[in-house]
């Protein structure tokens, strides 16, 4: 057995650029944050992390770090920024890395990511996660559990706290170093590379719940909105020069369309294959004045024109003509409207990734329409399907990951009890779903119960996003897609 405090020293030495010589300072930086009664507590512990969680505990025990979650963050957040180089080290040592090997000077910034617990990997594992066979392909579904969720103290405490607009949100680079508070997450241990696209800087940071593997954000460094625009393409490709193995993309710029912050200009990307980048095309095109631009629409449930090509100024070109075409093309047979009133409806949800020595752009065409019958939106997830999924679709639902809320872990176990014929309290909202999953499945059993609902949760996903999908997959949706492409303006 050893000091626990002493321990927690000793593997911060061990995995930053102090030494031997700190550990008294060391010492007392930490017992500045979690008080001298852990001085005397012993532990069998080796784990960086792990150690953080203890002392945050033995501090909480005696009275020095506030019960409250958040409380609790904010000083593990600086108890892991001792083992964290600064801003410009980081910066200095991925730069110095990338001139020989772009790749290990990515992995090691992730290695620290998740060393320092800036990415919550524990948190993160206890996600439940699975694939469902479709139409489409295999879609990939989560039912996100890594996040915590605010307890009533929290809450209340959270609505006395003192406002802010610092960091305005939460993809500022004010960000790097925040204390937190709290209304407002701990970042002391957060880190973001600098990098220029174009004539902006922008940084490169991952996220702390990640969806997926690698889950970068790329933001712009200062504060403004998001916008697809013809840069938009330029940046995302700009990107992929600096990351080839990463696929990056953007939420759209317009409520109800997108899944995101529309307040901070930034982009999403990491090291993950979707089931949208491994969808096979199903009708060729080939663009007038573009023939050097591969194109086709995707099999996919939502409506998306793949583009490919290792000339980047004519994939760009065609990638701009198609968004402009887009945001100002109506076509009333099937309900889609580039404006009303001057409020525009359409915009495009883009996807970047390399093969090989070619660029692919996959452009999802958005629309933000409202109406009578669908409140919540006319390319939204419909009433039928909002017990499983009623947010939005951002950019990672497009690409066939489904990010699904924390409730249906407790709703669903009601769910199969009911077919399973045990007491249950299933919610009323999928009770209807219930009852159809009993009758389509009258034999379920203990052993299949569970890949029963796991199947009918995949469906109703691929469902969601046909509902997000603006052409539908009928021969009168698939006309009107093709009316669409004619009016961008097809090869004779």
């Amino acid at each position: 057995m050893t000091g626990l405090v002493d321990r927690f020293v000793e593997q911060v030495i061990a995995n930053s650029d102090f030494e031997e010589m700190d550990a008294i300072y060391l010492r007392n930086r930490v017992l500045a944050l979690v008080g001298d009664q852990v001085l005397t507590v012993q532990t069998e512990l080796d784990d960086l992390i792990e150690l953080k969680d203890e002392l945050l505990a033995q501090a909480v025990r005696t009275g020095f770090v506030g019960e409250l979650l958040e409380e609790q963050d904010m000083v593990g957040a600086c108890l892991m920024d001792l083992m964290t180089p600064s801003p410009s080290q980081v910066n200095r040592d991925f730069w110095q890395t990338y001139q020989d090997s772009p790749e290990q000077a990515i992995g090691d910034f992730y290695e620290l990511s998740k060393r320092n617990d800036y990415i919550k990997m524990a948190a993160i594992a206890k996600n439940i996660y699975y694939q469902t066979s479709t139409d489409y392909g295999n879609l990939e579904i989560t039912i996100n559990l890594s996040k915590p969720e605010k307890d009533p103290k929290s809450i209340a405490a959270a609505t006395k706290a003192e406002a802010s607009n610092y960091p305005k949100c939460l993809l500022c680079m004010e960000n790097e170093g925040y204390q937190g508070r709290l209304n407002h997450p701990a970042r002391a241990n957060h880190r973001i590379i600098r990098l220029d696209l174009g004539q902006e800087q922008w940084g490169f940071q991952y996220s702390p719940y990640a969806y997926y593997n690698e889950h970068a954000i790329f933001l712009n460094q200062e504060h403004v909105p998001m916008v697809i625009s013809p840069q938009t393409f330029e940046q995302l490709l700009d990107l992929l020069d600096i990351f080839p193995n990463y696929f990056v993309g953007s939420n759209s710029d317009l409520p109800i369309s997108g899944g995101s912050i529309l307040t901070h200009n930034h982009y999403q990307g990491g090291r993950h294959s979707f089931a949208m980048e491994k969808a096979p095309i199903e009708r060729q095109l080939v663009f007038d004045g573009f023939e050097s631009v591969s194109a086709g629409i995707v099999k996919w449930p939502m409506s998306v024109i793949r583009l490919s090509s290792a000339d980047k100024p004519s994939l760009l070109g065609l990638a701009t003509k198609i968004l402009e075409k887009w945001r100002s093309y109506s076509d009333d047979a099937v309900q889609i409207k580039a404006e009303t009133d001057g409020t525009p409806h359409h915009t495009i949800t883009p996807i970047a990734r390399k093969r090989g020595d070619l660029y692919e752009l996959d452009l999802v065409l958005r629309d933000n329409q409202t109406s009578e019958e669908f409140p919540d939106g006319i390319y939204h997830p419909h009433p039928d399907v909002q017990h499983i999924k009623k947010e939005n679709i951002g950019l990672i639902e497009v690409m066939g990951l489904a990010i699904l809320p924390p409730r249906l872990k407790a709703e669903l176990a009601e769910v199969k009890k009911y077919l399973l014929g045990q007491d249950s309290q299933v919610a009323a909202y999928h009770q209807p779903w219930a009852d159809s999953l009993k009758t389509a499945h009258p034999d379920v059993t203990e052993e299949t119960v569970e890949q029963v609902v796991r199947e009918s949760v995949g469906q109703i996903f691929a469902r969601v996003l046909e509902d997000a999908g603006v052409y539908k997959r009928t021969p009168e949706g698939q006309a009107a897609f093709l009316r669409f492409v004619e009016f961008v303006g097809l090869a004779i």
